[in-house]
């Protein structure tokens, strides 16, 4: 097989300012992908209301976007890989913002929740895609590391951002505005891209599509996050959890088979050459089990035992945003100046210390001045840190051709590291306050507050994991030859098995 990069069509990104606008529109996509899983979270009620749902049931308008999202984001990279880039960027972008318009015109729960599973599907289109014009279209080194680290700001903000929005249009429109508002910016960024992209792809002579790799990596994730986001209502032990878990196992194990056979495979297992990308890939599932269930948490103490408004919620996530935005472009340099294992260590042991914080919170007497805006910041700092790194790292030494492929290995870490992280930690933390009913305790606020503290405490546990393995996985080589590279204005190219 025959590999080259195909970029020559209209337009060249051959001035700054071109490569800029690029960049504006690639990160303001990825910023409303992000948003959009939390963005749901505030208006639940009001969706549970008006459209009936029955309160088992409702996790399902956050759970189906997960799931589809999860599930079908490798394969997004690789069709972005072999059907073109910027193509598959625009599909997937239409295909979100129709099923957002569906979203919000639904009338009822089986309507919102198929909606929500094709805005996960359009979103695992476009996600990788984006990212791998980044990869393609900016040299390694100091260039790529200025974008990724606005990608990384907007990506790391998303989260906190979409809460402070959703609250906004719950409380001053309806909930349905929180999938309205997808609509107009999704269709403006498809009509930009022929403008704006340059289309690439990976030259494959034979042209042929790995189906049966195809059918069961997306089968075997969908199912594994199915099962994950399931074993807190099934029970961890449950034999319902167990044989969904096999199952998705049983697929997965039968993809690395026919990829092993395959001689066009769907994912070229010689991508794990590269000692940094498997590294980052697993402290990218580590960074994703302690992002989500921080978010998760600090909006259930915010509602639940502080007793904020919709609104009062979303503005306590500004802090963190801002935070977020400002530590990631700060990653951007510190990449260019140490490499980038340092900073992500120092990030992961930052995101440590803010959940460690978090979890003093009291169930009396607290106050967002004193007991949430200094583990915020903290947290903040660390995501920004952490997250920007990770990434770099995880498309660091890849060729051309693998970047939709390694765009949408870190996307599909983080999302599957989200997701088990959710589910573990709410079980601890639906455990922990259980417990307390049972042994007597009948407020509801010192309950749920000391199941909070332990969710904080293991999500800590998930951090300081991530920068015990990046020390360990990532090539400390590698790193200190990227920075190189990056500081004489090169690119850095990673040997396979640097240490």
């Amino acid at each position: 097989m025959t590999t080259s990069l195909s970029s020559s069509r209209v337009p060249v990104l051959d001035t700054p300012q071109a490569k800029n606008r690029a960049l504006i529109l690639l990160a303001m996509t990825q910023f409303v992908i992000v948003i959009d899983a939390a963005i749901v979270n505030v208006a639940l009620p009001s969706i549970g209301s008006a459209l009936h749902f029955a309160r088992a049931d409702l996790s399902w308008v956050v759970n189906a976007y997960t799931l589809t999202f999860g599930g079908f984001l490798l394969l997004g990279g690789r069709l972005a890989d072999l059907m073109g880039r910027r193509r598959m960027f625009i599909l997937g972008l239409v295909v979100f913002s129709l099923a957002s318009l569906a979203g919000g015109l639904a009338q009822s729960e089986g309507w919102l929740i198929v909606a929500r599973a094709v805005q996960g599907l359009g979103a695992a289109i476009v996600s990788p895609a984006a990212l791998s014009i980044i990869t393609t279209t900016f040299s390694e080194g100091a260039e790529r590391n200025r974008a990724l680290g606005i990608w990384g700001a907007v990506a790391g903000a998303g989260g906190a951002a979409g809460v402070l929005l959703g609250g906004i249009l719950t409380s001053g429109l309806n909930w349905r505005w929180v999938l309205f508002v997808n609509v107009p910016i999704g269709i403006a960024a498809a009509a930009l891209a022929p403008r704006t992209l340059p289309e690439s792809r990976a030259e494959d002579d034979t042209k042929t599509f790995d189906l049966p790799g195809a059918v069961t990596v997306t089968a075997g994730l969908a199912l594994l996050v199915y099962a994950v986001v399931e074993a807190v209502n099934a029970g961890w032990g449950s034999s319902t959890t167990l044989l969904r878990l096999a199952g998705a196992l049983v697929l997965l194990a039968a993809f690395v088979v026919i990829e092993m056979r395959q001689r066009h495979p769907l994912m070229p297992f010689s991508i794990f050459r590269l000692r940094t990308l498997r590294g980052a890939n697993i402290v990218g599932l580590l960074i994703g089990m302690s992002l989500f269930s921080m978010f998760f948490f600090i909006s259930l103490y915010l509602q639940n035992v502080l007793h904020y408004s919709a609104i009062q919620t979303g503005l306590a996530y500004l802090p963190l945003a801002v935070g977020i935005i400002l530590s990631a472009g700060g990653a951007s340099q510190l990449v260019t100046r140490l490499g980038f294992k340092p900073p992500l260590i120092a990030g992961l042991l930052l995101i440590a210390g803010g959940l460690l914080w978090f979890s003093q919170v009291p169930a009396h007497g607290g106050t967002f001045a004193a007991h949430i805006l200094g583990p915020s910041l903290l947290a903040a700092v660390g995501l920004g840190f952490a997250f920007v790194p990770v990434t770099i790292a995880a498309v660091t030494g890849t060729q051309p051709h693998e970047a939709g492929l390694a765009s949408g290995l870190i996307n599909t870490a983080q999302q599957v590291g989200g997701a088990l992280g959710l589910a573990i930690l709410a079980t601890v933390a639906n455990s922990r306050t259980q417990s307390l009913f049972h042994a007597g305790v009948h407020d509801s606020s010192v309950a749920l507050t000391k199941g909070f503290d332990r969710a904080f405490l293991v999500g800590a546990g998930f951090a300081i994991a991530g920068a015990l393995l990046a020390a360990v996985l990532i090539s400390s080589r590698d790193s200190r030859e990227h920075a190189q590279a990056a500081q004489q204005g090169e690119a850095a190219v990673a040997p396979a098995g640097a240490s």
